[in-house]
């Protein structure tokens, strides 16, 4: 949904700018993600999207499930956002705000696909060894993948390490038809 990536950017741009002025990166965040979750709710969603509900009504509804999290800027951007008709694109918004935020603080995402769950230890050691590579904070996240009959997919951003009994499998079979 590249349309409604571009419709967000600014509104990610903005909060950004408002949080990191702040220095509230890390309660913007959360205050994205409850909202991203309200938004996309379906019953939310028909409520968004009623015509019989004004502006106002729908600015209360969401500020009201939201809870007494939400700072007065933030009830201000909820309000930018229900006037411009711009909630649908709370997670898109959410997802932007994050990269700003990791980008801003140094951190990189990556994920973490084993064939096997891995004990604490190893993944702190792995972790530990890419944090070193990649000479940057990762944020982790791990799945079980038992398709890889073993080892381990890492990606991080656009780069993928492949040590998986699957991809060399896969890296042999490809070197035998050559």
């Amino acid at each position: 949904m590249a349309e409604n990536v571009t419709i967000a950017r600014p509104y990610a741009d903005a909060a950004f700018k408002l949080a990191s002025g702040e220095g509230a990166l890390g309660p913007w965040s959360e205050a994205l993600e409850r909202l991203a979750a309200i938004a996309a709710d379906p019953t939310m969603r028909a409520c968004i999207n009623d015509p019989n509900l004004s502006a106002d009504q729908v600015y209360a509804l969401i500020v009201g499930v939201a809870g007494d999290a939400l700072s007065a800027d933030q009830q201000n951007f909820v309000r930018v956002l229900v006037a411009n008709e711009r909630l649908e694109v709370l997670p898109e918004i959410r997802d932007l705000f994050v990269d700003l935020k990791n980008e801003h603080e140094g951190v990189r995402e990556a994920q973490i696909a084993s064939a096997f769950p891995l004990d604490d230890a190893t993944l702190k050691a792995l972790v530990a060894d890419l944090e070193a590579k990649f000479k940057a904070k990762l944020d982790i996240a791990v799945s079980i993948d038992p398709e890889l009959i073993g080892g381990v997919r890492i990606t991080v951003g656009d780069e993928v390490i492949d040590a998986s009994v699957r991809g060399k499998l896969a890296n042999m079979a490809a070197a035998l038809k050559n």
